[in-house]
């Protein structure tokens, strides 16, 4: 069975790995820490395709240990105990070096099974994870291994890996190979940062391009067909789906109508329209709130019409309460306040409730100060009277401040007339 073109042509340097310069670079620390043939335990967490599994192999074939390679998703622990077995062999005598694909899937007995051996020497772990590490690797592993971040591969970068590897593809097929300008540039953008989603367009192209007088001349529209919608990172469990409904909420924060329309439309794209619409309405309370209150209703509206009417069309509703968020004045004055009020709650600043809020119930004899005592505002002028609300305790605390808005600062002059008798 034919490998995959990234598993047959991959780099046999540092400077052929595309990408990951932050990392690989001239004078960067992991470069300097694999030159130097001195490989501690390693964990590589990033997207898939970006040359995790590549600069593992890469280093393994630059030890003298034993290579072994296991993958989360299907290795048991008797996997694991197999390989340990093999320390006191001919074959572990210079150590192991243990490549082990995708460990988010290892459960914490199989990665404990590994732990001694790992903190002894005899077997050094490179593992690499698409999920972030800290939240799915025992602790005692992550404590004795270095945690590199691997990132997506600029197109610039991509597009060199494909024009070589239609190169390569050309060499090994005894076929001239030649790509229409721009059809690179098109498979780079389309892949998303993924190397190895690119590799497998160009082979694809080249699969479905017929071959005239010895020549395999690659179009466009081939690779654009090939291509089409692959460029769309996105896992709705994943740190990716975190980054961009971040992305989004920040965006309509900053009062940023392109950015916000353009991460609303990643989210749509991905079918993720649940996201879309709670985001958004977490956002017009959030952030507009007193500023426009009137635009919460408005919003809900859009949602609703949303999700009535479903994709693709539920995305012209969506982009108009977007932007009118972003366009919409700001406050956050709402959720200050309550966060202050619940801050006391957890600390236990409460108190009873004052005599004169409570519910009308039966005085008993031993009670002094017999009668309710509430003072109704409808009752008096302006609708308002000075008293007491919140309990003993607390009764000079202030949770609420005006926001420097229009709407917030004519509720502050009116009431500021009100409470001093100045109407």
């Amino acid at each position: 069975m034919l490998k995959p073109l990234a598993d047959r042509f991959r780099p046999q340097s540092l400077d052929d790995i595309v990408g990951q310069k932050h990392l690989l670079g001239q004078g960067k620390p992991l470069r300097k820490i694999i030159e130097s043939g001195s490989i501690p335990n390693l964990i590589f967490y990033g997207p898939s395709g970006v040359g995790k599994t590549t600069l593992a192999t890469y280093i393994a074939k630059k030890t003298n240990k034993t290579l072994k390679k296991l993958n989360g998703t299907t290795a048991s622990t008797a996997d694991i105990k197999a390989i340990v077995a093999q320390l006191d062999t001919f074959e572990g005598l210079n150590g192991i070096l243990l490549y082990l694909d995708e460990i988010q899937y290892f459960n914490k007995k199989q990665q404990q099974t590994l732990l001694e051996y790992i903190e002894n020497g005899s077997i050094t772990l490179i593992a690499s994870t698409t999920e972030n590490p800290y939240f799915y690797v025992y602790n005692a592993i992550l404590s004795r291994s270095t945690v590199f971040e691997f990132k997506s591969v600029e197109p610039e970068e991509v597009t060199r890996a494909v024009t070589r590897a239609a190169s390569m593809l050309a060499e090994e097929q005894g076929i001239a190979i030649t790509l229409e300008d721009g059809c690179a540039e098109k498979i780079a953008l389309g892949c998303g940062g993924d190397v190895r989603k690119a590799m497998n367009a160009l082979e694809l192209a080249a699969i479905a391009t017929d071959c005239v007088d010895g020549e395999k001349h690659i179009l466009i529209e081939t690779a654009e067909q090939l291509a089409q919608k692959s460029s769309m990172r996105y896992d709705k469990d994943g740190d990716e789906h975190y980054d961009i409904v971040s992305a989004y909420q920040k965006s309509m924060r900053g009062s940023d109508p392109d950015a916000a329309v353009h991460y609303l439309g990643r989210l749509l794209e991905a079918g993720d329209l649940p996201s879309a619409c709670r985001r958004l309405m977490v956002c017009a309370c959030e952030d507009v709130g007193l500023a426009y209150p009137q635009l919460i209703p408005i919003v809900k509206s859009c949602v609703d019409i949303a999700l009535a009417v479903g994709l693709p069309e539920a995305r012209i509703p969506l982009a108009d309460a977007v932007i009118m968020v972003c366009n919409a004045p700001k406050s956050n004055s709402g959720i200050c306040a309550i966060d202050a009020a619940m801050r006391d709650i957890r600390r236990g600043n409460i108190g009873p409730v004052p005599r004169q809020l409570q519910n009308m119930h039966y005085d008993g004899e031993d009670n002094p100060n017999k009668g309710q005592h509430y003072l109704y505002p409808h009752s008096y002028p302006n609708h308002y009277i000075p008293q007491q609300y919140l309990p003993d305790a607390l009764k000079e605390t202030v949770y609420y401040q005006f926001g420097d808005n229009k709407n917030e600062q004519a509720f502050r002059a009116y009431w500021e007339r009100i409470k001093t008798g100045n109407s």
